[in-house]
């Protein structure tokens, strides 16, 4: 009789347990989400740095947009063409190549340049800083220096010297994540092998400019009037570069009296600070 009770009970649950299961099994096949086998192959080609630079959470998601139309092959920058071309064989199109990019912060007003006007003590944080009336620099357009986009940078190709930061292009990937990062978008993707920049992104006029930094780009338009291939123009009191049509003759920087046009040499030897 005491068997019997122990053993009633016992078959009961075992049969509960069997039916449960069976139950659970049928309702995961039912309800199974179906996964584009692509998705996997694509995501074995992409080099799982999930940088977010191509604007998706990560790799993984980056290879169901593509598979869903809602991306292009090309849309990782860290896999270049190399994983692009590999990716559109999955997808079954052709990709035409894309040019590298890199990462150019548009400042120059480093410590011994930029006017303050007040002293931050506040979090270590770019954001942080620009909610106090713009961060603490005079120009509205200066970089803050705290180092938000540096700890953006997956790859570590971005660091603060002397309150400005700095691109390291042998890092670089382009995945944009600095870009993003930065409250004050001064930090854009250029062509890699660009070897000129404007160190400026303030179209204030000239004088309130020399008021505010001692490098900052006045708009005299002397660049413009030398570059022969009409690359560089000055808009609203900036000088910008048509990287289409730059062909890194250098004249630009030569003739900038404010010495505000950079070149990728002198970054590599350590004058990205320094005055010619």
């Amino acid at each position: 009789m005491e068997f019997s009770m122990i053993l009633i009970p016992a078959a009961i649950l075992a049969g509960l347990g069997l039916f449960f299961g069976i139950l659970l099994a049928v309702a995961s096949r039912v309800f199974a989400v179906k996964v584009d086998e692509r998705v996997p192959q694509i995501c074995e080609v992409l080099p799982g740095a999930n940088c977010g630079g191509c604007g998706y959470s990560g790799c993984e998601a980056l290879a169901t947009a593509i598979v869903e139309g809602k991306a292009p092959c090309s849309a990782c920058t860290v896999g270049g063409h190399t994983a692009a071309k590999k990716i559109g064989a999955i997808m079954g199109v052709t990709v035409v190549k894309r040019h590298r990019m890199r990462a150019q912060v548009m400042c120059s007003g480093g410590e011994e340049y930029a006017v303050k006007k007040y002293a931050y003590e506040g979090a270590q944080d770019c954001l942080a800083a620009a909610r106090l009336a713009g961060g603490d620099k005079l120009c509205p357009y200066g970089c803050i220096g705290l180092g938000t986009c540096v700890a953006a940078c997956p790859f570590e190709a971005i660091r603060v010297e002397k309150g400005v930061a700095v691109v390291d292009y042998r890092k670089c990937e382009g995945c944009g994540a600095c870009v993003g990062a930065c409250p004050k978008k001064l930090i854009r993707l250029i062509p890699f092998k660009s070897a000129h920049w404007v160190g400026c992104m303030s179209s204030e006029k000239g004088g309130v400019v020399t008021k505010q930094c001692k490098v900052g780009c006045i708009g005299c338009g002397i660049c413009q009037r030398a570059c022969e291939e009409g690359a560089i123009t000055v808009n609203g009191f900036l000088a910008e570069i048509d990287y289409s049509k730059c062909t890194n003759c250098g004249k630009c920087v030569e003739k900038c009296p404010r010495h505000i046009i950079w070149s990728a040499e002198r970054q590599e030897n350590g004058l990205y600070l320094h005055r010619l």
